[in-house]
């Protein structure tokens, strides 16, 4: 897999990006503290290998036995990075809304976080789009996807623990325009950096 740390990087900053699942491990945070945003962010990484795996079985086969198949859809993944940046280059500010509400148990917040990966759009154009394209046809396609599906979770369990930790102690910068305007800006130079970087890749 000569392109694992590049697919590395644009995993680790498609997790980082705020979305929905940032949205609910920030709230988790901030409302029960890092004990009690574990169980989202676990949900959050659980529900990611269930997409995966669903989309291995169908997609990711045809795409690691068809040069046209992976043509196409290394397109439409570079289009859809694109497509990500200059959302996130032109959306207002990033902000969420801090929830009032009783402490939920672990299972509660597992399965919200679950649930709400299943209804990202993120992810699953990731996995649908992204993921499948850096299958090497020479090398085994169960164990790369594996990899890449595990490499996935890992990050989100890594990078949403460090949202979560830091959640508190960067409050007031969170919450300010200028900082959700840096965080939207950033995300999306990179991601239309790793766009065009994808479009130019082969194997």
């Amino acid at each position: 897999m000569r392109l694992y740390p590049v697919y590395f990087a644009i995993a680790a900053v498609t997790v980082f990006s705020p979305g929905p699942g940032v949205v609910m491990t920030l709230t988790n945070s901030l409302q029960f503290g890092l004990r009690g945003a574990f169980g989202g962010i676990l949900g959050i990484s659980c529900g990611a290998l269930i997409i995966a795996t669903v989309s291995a079985t169908s997609l990711g086969v045809l795409l690691a036995g068809s040069a046209v198949a992976f043509t196409i859809v290394k397109w439409i993944g570079a289009l859809y990075l694109a497509y990500l940046g200059v959302r996130l280059w032109r959306a207002p500010a990033f902000c969420f809304n801090e929830m009032a509400g009783c402490e939920a148990g672990f299972r509660g917040n597992f399965l919200k976080g679950m649930t709400l990966q299943f209804t990202n759009p993120k992810a699953i154009f990731f996995f649908l789009s992204v993921l499948p394209q850096f299958v090497d046809r020479d090398m085994d396609y169960a164990l790369q996807f594996a990899l890449m599906a595990l490499t996935y979770s890992l990050l989100i369990i890594v990078i949403h623990g460090i949202y979560a930790f830091g959640a508190e102690r960067s409050r007031p910068w969170l919450t300010s325009e200028t900082g959700g305007r840096i965080v939207n800006r950033l995300g999306g130079v990179v991601f239309v950096m790793f766009s065009l970087l994808l479009a130019i890749s082969s194997r």
